[in-house]
């Protein structure tokens, strides 16, 4: 039996086929029950849990420092921005603030987070649709991204770099110079990224018209990021409720209104462009100061009830806390994006063909984890 109940009976000329997953540990851990007329899709039924790790109920045992980095195995391509989410929760029910320094790091730290999540997107797009030279495109300004991430706090891909009050520690003197050397190649390479796909006529016709979801579909099934934008959903946490001094930075919140998966696509390239506007805006101008508010050792907050959203990669994350005065989460909940994405896939699938499935799902950009928790 699946989530969703027990799958109505074949009809005759009906035919089901199970997709994936092959291996616990492989890209993209999600098994997807399909109906088919055909090559038609008729329903698609997904069955999750193959990643379960129960992040929520282990988040519940650990204190208020550690439950941070738990987070990081969700949407492990948004690490950083869900460690500030979590951060952000905790300075919320302390009614405290992060030094303006340490909110200047976090956002460079989320941006550099976002630019790379979306250029490993931009390859597996490609090789899942057959295009092979994307992913190496894609992996070569990626991999300065990731020694930036290695020399600042240690790890390349789940940081664990924010802390309540800040950043774990002061970023590497190089930090500075790197970044902008990094900016001005990534900038230069947009015009390949453009000629190695956008513009070209095979991936155009695979995913123009593909996968259509509606404004009113997208609000009904609770989708939120470059998945609802490219429907004409306004939805950018960092605009709408914005954190960490986001307010004061210039950027443009990428709105488009094809609702197919090219549309999807051109969503998070244009916002790629946006991720490096808002790095060239902050990185000569980071403040001097503290990088780290002064907190207490072993951290309780009030009785009371707390939650924050962020913007990640993927669309909006929120942490909700329950506390009940101890020094470790009463309840914890995680609304991720992914979970949220991925109920609308059967709706934008139904009426495709089964080739279609693979622009579809690579267009949602999902990670399943996050789905899971």
């Amino acid at each position: 039996m699946s989530l969703l109940g027990e799958p109505e009976l074949t009809e005759e000329g009906e035919f089901v086929i199970n997709i994936g997953p092959q291996h616990p540990s492989t890209h993209g851990v999600l098994h997807l029950k399909v109906w088919l007329d055909g090559e038609t899709i008729k329903k698609i039924q997904p069955h999750l849990g193959y990643i379960h790790r129960s992040i929520e109920k282990m988040s519940e045992s650990l204190s208020y420092r550690n439950f941070i980095y738990a987070t990081s195995r969700m949407d492990y391509l948004s690490a950083h921005i869900n460690n500030q989410a979590c951060a952000l929760t905790v300075e919320k029910g302390l009614q405290i603030e992060a030094p303006p320094r340490a909110q200047a790091i976090r956002i460079l730290m989320a941006e550099l987070t976002r630019l790379s999540s979306h250029q490993l997107w931009w390859g597996c797009t490609g090789l899942d649709l057959g295009a092979v030279t994307p992913f190496f495109y894609a992996f070569r300004e990626r991999e300065l991204i990731m020694e930036i991430m290695e020399e600042t706090c240690g790890a390349r891909l789940t940081q664990n770099y924010s802390v309540p009050g800040g950043v774990m520690y002061d970023v590497h003197p190089n930090f500075q110079n790197r970044v902008k050397d990094v900016m001005k190649q990534v900038k230069s390479r947009f015009r390949e990224y453009e000629e190695a796909l956008t513009g070209n006529v095979i991936f155009e016709q695979r995913t123009k018209g593909v996968g259509y979801l509606s404004a009113e579909d997208a609000i009904s099934f609770g989708c939120t990021g470059p998945t609802a934008r490219a429907s004409g959903v306004s939805c950018d946490i960092r605009k709408w409720f914005p954190y960490d001094g986001y307010d004061k930075l210039q950027f443009d919140e990428i709105i488009m209104t094809g609702g197919d998966s090219y549309t999807r696509y051109m969503v998070r390239m244009e916002e790629m462009k946006q991720s490096v506007a808002i790095i060239e805006q902050l990185i000569d101008n980071i403040p001097e100061g503290d990088f780290q508010a002064k907190t207490k050792m072993v951290i309780k907050l009030p009785k009371g009830e707390f939650y924050q959203r962020v913007e990640t990669a993927r669309g909006e994350l929120g942490v909700y806390i329950v506390s009940d005065g101890a020094a470790s989460p009463y309840r914890i909940k995680y609304r991720s994006p992914n979970f949220s994405n991925l109920s609308a896939l059967s709706h934008m699938a139904t009426g495709a063909k089964i080739g279609d499935l693979v622009a579809i799902m690579a267009t949602i950009d999902l990670v399943i984890p996050d789905v899971d928790r």
